[in-house]
């Protein structure tokens, strides 16, 4: 997804419910969610002796890609044009972090032999009767967006492209800058959060993102192996955008997408 696109379609929204209620989309200097898991840590790393798993063709990894019937909640796409960035349209500041770039916009690492896109919206919540209007707006816009990247290697690609990612997560703590088809993007710094189960090996992080009128807020990265295929997610809280709150990676998602994959 386009983040500062969504971001200022999070806004314009918060805006307009300002009119009903002052406070609904006021900035926040603390966190107001759990982050992914319950901690800090690696995800789990696959045993150094298993055997190389082969590469999913181009049909086998549409139909492992995450589909309507496998969640309960939301609204499963295929990727628009914008938020399909090709890999020639996204420059980092410098190599180090360009993995962790990558993951940030959606463009597998290396050269996969087949990739396949898929978006996720969240369902609206249903709002509790006793909640009060600020806290009702606040809930309508509590809904997170993902971005899920599925791409297959050969000779060992997928492991390289999860290490590559790992290691620049402690290179680039402290922040890195970057252009998405044209758009200039900061990220404030990096934070690495507890993976979600069910790979073989996974990263997860939490990267602050710069928005265009300086505030800060929270964008959700894992990325997952299964096999021969990397999965990656890119998520943003459409209220955590518009407040800076922090917000907790949806597991529901990556479980269902990671069960596919076998």
């Amino acid at each position: 997804m386009r983040l500062t696109a969504v971001r200022r379609t999070a806004l314009a929204a918060c805006a307009a419910a300002l009119a009903l209620v002052a406070t609904a989309c006021g900035s926040s200097d603390d966190g107001g969610g759990e982050a992914a898991g319950d901690g800090k840590g690696k995800g789990d790393k696959a045993a150094s002796a298993a055997p190389a798993a082969e590469a999913l063709t181009a049909g086998e990894l549409e139909k492992a890609a995450l589909a309507q019937a496998d969640v309960e909640n939301g609204k499963v796409t295929g990727v628009s044009a914008a938020d399909d960035v090709a890999k020639d349209k996204v420059k980092a500041d410098g190599g180090t972090c360009e993995p962790l770039t990558f993951a940030e916009v959606g463009v597998p690492l290396g050269e996969p032999v087949a990739t396949v896109k898929r978006s996720w919206t969240e369902g609206p919540k249903k709002p509790s009767g006793d909640q009060t209007t600020e806290e009702a707006i606040g809930a309508a816009f509590d809904l997170d967006k993902a971005l899920i990247t599925l791409a297959s290697y050969d000779d060992g690609g997928a492991e390289k492209a999860v290490e590559e990612v790992r290691t620049a997560l402690g290179e680039c703590a402290g922040g890195f800058s970057f252009t998405a088809a044209g758009e200039p993007a900061e990220i404030a710094k990096v934070a690495e959060d507890k993976a979600p189960g069910g790979a073989d090996e996974a990263v997860a992080m939490t990267m602050t993102m710069v928005g265009e009128d300086g505030d800060e807020f929270p964008v959700k990265v894992v990325v997952t192996r299964k096999g021969a295929t990397v999965a990656s997610f890119t998520v943003l809280n459409l209220a955590a955008a518009g407040t800076g709150k922090d917000f907790a990676f949806p597991t529901e998602i990556s479980d269902a997408q990671l069960a596919k994959l076998g």
